[in-house]
């Protein structure tokens, strides 16, 4: 193993050479660069923009250059984690599905992420290069890059530099003991993996922050250098300001970009420029000698140094001069954190209101728990001093990148492109909002906090956005339970509970419960106290036999999300059979109801000869797509009301030999029967 690292250091010392030329027009891909900044655990109120600038608190944090990257960008003021915790979220962002949807729910740290379209997958059939570096903690069960299963390589990523497992994004020193840890597991050493090897021994004195920003830098200009034309995607998750409070070694280097700022050197022992003096040492002078304690000074140096490490790497962009031709986005996994695994030592994010004006923290479905500081930057595309108001959720990025790489999102995806919203341009649809999660703690009783939150009893936790207001329900004992309902443009500390005020809001609480039975599907590893009722039936006034259809032209190279696209062809037919239809490369989708005789649960398979994917309401109910093989048996057991379900059925294509489906149901396995004409009804 020590000749193994040696010969990568070699490797890496070799490979640097220097600031790369810069790129010309002409070098330019056609397609934008993407990067994704996520951060660990930052507040809404963290930022400058946002709260801290204006904020009457008698502490203040500073964050110059993010407030610039606002100022030239725009700011996504309500947008949502999935869950209030990292591990689902960063699984929902992966994956470009709610909680509702994903495999990974809950507390299920170092669980495998699903082996499914992830943000590397898409990016890649769009004809990016992709990296992710930072933190990961989705890898499943082994211990090495060849065992791990859900490895990043594994899932899309070209490159990863970073941490893998979970608890060991807890600290920010990976190659160096630290004495002042409340735990043996927070004062040993830790492991980053690049690619197929183990890299922590040269990394001595590499705070993570810096460490993770110098690398990315390094990549992005090589990556310009050797491949000009090829658009790249980043992901780059940091793992700060979460967990540890550890500070860096020195102050920023002087400058920032190609020439200054943090810098990857590739020499062991002194991998960055910054890998010197005393670990966990230096304390930003601007949180010095105001009589704030330990913790404050720590964490306010936490923030101020993403800030540093953001503005570097725009810099960087513009050094290179694809700055106008690289979408840079930044958010955090959830809300603010009060841990410092310090000995002896706490930490509350009251000392800044890192919630900003809302309620709730890290692990909270208030407000402070669930809505994430979010910018995106991308000069001469997204009008500066933007800012944008409409609610929208991780599992929006999916579709939103790969409507910027030219290619349709996946049929799984639950989210909507933000491009219109971003840039101005188009018509953009509605995000689904929806989170899920069960934890049992409580909210603090944090006097910043209204009457009615401090202290709630967490339990299992939901909320759904409808009509324009969001609903949310704690502690969750079984479906009949109700949700409460806010207006958060009138009430963004969710005081005024509405969902008893008039008949309006009752019935909104109604289609509330209906709508979440409708948007997801059980998993047996998060049980909720949902998942046995059937799943509402539709309102539907007119039906006629058969369905609707829809061709859509192309080479896609999975079952494709077609909200947004326009069909080249449509019609109608009165039942499931591609035969019948003009023959094409491309999609075919068929819309319409099934008609459930009675109340009860139903086993349905799906075969196919092609790659198909089936919802049912909002819900993913069979998956034919993602590492399908033609002839396989999907099923799948769901529970629904007597009365009309709404379906959309997406097949492909190959414009040769129309593709076959055979969709049975029964109340068993021993009673399926083809779907017939007489259960099909379209508008």
């Amino acid at each position: 193993m020590m000749r193994l690292t040696a010969l990568f250091f070699l490797t890496m010392t070799l490979a640097y050479a220097g600031p790369h030329p810069t790129a010309t027009a002409a070098d330019l891909p056609s397609k934008p660069n993407v990067i994704f900044i996520l951060c660990d655990d930052l507040g809404w109120g963290d930022l400058g923009v946002l709260h801290q600038n204006n904020s009457q608190h008698d502490k203040r944090l500073h964050t110059p250059m993010i407030d610039q990257m606002a100022a030239e960008g725009i700011q996504l003021r309500q947008h949502y984690c999935p869950a209030p915790v990292c591990a689902p979220s960063r699984s929902s962002l992966l994956t470009g599905v709610h909680q509702g949807h994903a495999e990974v729910r809950d507390n299920q740290f170092d669980k495998s992420l699903a082996d499914n379209h992830t943000l590397a997958t898409v990016m890649k059939n769009a004809g990016y290069t992709t990296a992710l570096i930072g933190k990961y903690g989705l890898q499943g069960n082994g211990d090495s890059a060849e065992t791990w299963p859900a490895y990043p390589t594994k899932r899309g990523f070209d490159e990863f530099f970073g941490y893998v497992r979970h608890v060991d994004g807890h600290v920010h020193y990976p190659a160096d003991a630290w004495p002042l840890g409340n735990s043996e597991n927070h004062r040993q050493p830790k492991q980053v993996w690049h690619n197929d090897r183990e890299v922590s021994a040269g990394l001595s004195k590499c705070y993570t922050t810096d460490l993770f920003t110098a690398r990315s830098k390094h990549w992005i200009a090589e990556q310009t250098k050797s491949n000009p034309q090829e658009p790249f995607f980043l992901y780059l998750a940091y793992d700060t300001p979460h967990a540890a409070l550890q500070t860096p070694t020195m102050a920023y280097p002087e400058g920032s970009g190609l020439k200054g700022g943090i810098q990857w050197t590739g020499e062991a022992g002194h991998m960055i420029n910054t890998a010197e003096g005393e670990i966990d040492s230096y304390r930003h002078p601007d949180y010095v000698g105001k009589g704030w304690s330990d913790e404050e000074e720590r964490f306010a140096t936490m923030v101020r140094r993403i800030d540093h490490c953001v503005g570097d790497l725009l810099q960087t962009l513009r050094d290179l001069k694809i700055d106008k031709n690289t979408l840079v986005v930044i958010s955090s996994d959830n809300g603010p954190h009060q841990e410092s695994y310090l000995s002896n030592s706490n930490y509350d994010p009251t000392s800044f209101q890192s919630y900003g004006p809302l309620n709730g923290i890290k692990r909270d479905v208030w407000e402070g728990g669930i809505r994430v500081a979010t910018l995106a930057w991308w000069p001469g595309n997204i009008p500066a001093g933007k800012i944008n108001t409409e609610p929208s959720q991780f599992h929006d990025w999916m579709p939103t990148f790969a409507d910027l790489g030219g290619i349709a999102a996946p049929a799984r995806t639950d989210g909507v492109s933000l491009r219109p919203r971003l840039t101005g341009k188009g018509e953009a649809a509605a995000s689904q909002i929806y989170v899920e999660y069960s934890q049992n703690g409580s909210t603090p009783k944090y006097e910043d906090f209204s009457p009615s939150h401090r202290g709630k009893k967490r339990g299992q936790m939901q909320v759904v956005h409808l009509d324009g207001f969001k609903g949310v329900r704690v502690n969750i004992k079984s479906h009949n339970d109700p949700f409460q309902i806010f207006d958060l443009k009138k009430d963004p500390k969710e005081q005024h509970n509405l969902a008893d005020t008039n008949p309006r809001f009752k019935q909104l609480e109604k289609r509330m419960r209906d709508h979440v039975l409708q948007s997801r599907m059980p998993n047996a590893s998060a049980k909720r106290p949902y998942d046995n009722v059937a799943i509402p039936a539709a309102k539907v006034s007119e039906a006629s036999p058969g369905l609707q259809w829809s061709f859509y032209e192309g080479d896609f190279p999975y079952v494709p999300k077609t909200s947004g696209m326009k069909p080249q062809k449509t019609g109608t037919s009165a039942n499931i059979d591609a035969a019948e239809l003009p023959a094409g490369k491309g999609a075919i989708q068929w819309t319409g109801w099934i008609d459930v005789p009675e109340t009860g649960t139903y086993q349905m398979t799906l075969s196919t000869s092609s790659k198909a994917f089936l919802r049912i309401h909002q819900a993913s109910v069979l998956n034919a797509d993602f590492g399908y093989q033609a002839g396989q048996r999907r099923t799948v057991s769901i529970k629904l009301a007597k009365g009309y379900h709404p379906i959309q059925l997406t097949c492909l294509s190959d414009g040769q030999t129309p593709p076959t489906l055979d969709w049975k149901w029964g109340r068993s396995a021993n009673e399926l029967t083809s779907i017939e004409d007489k259960s099909l009804f379209r508008k």
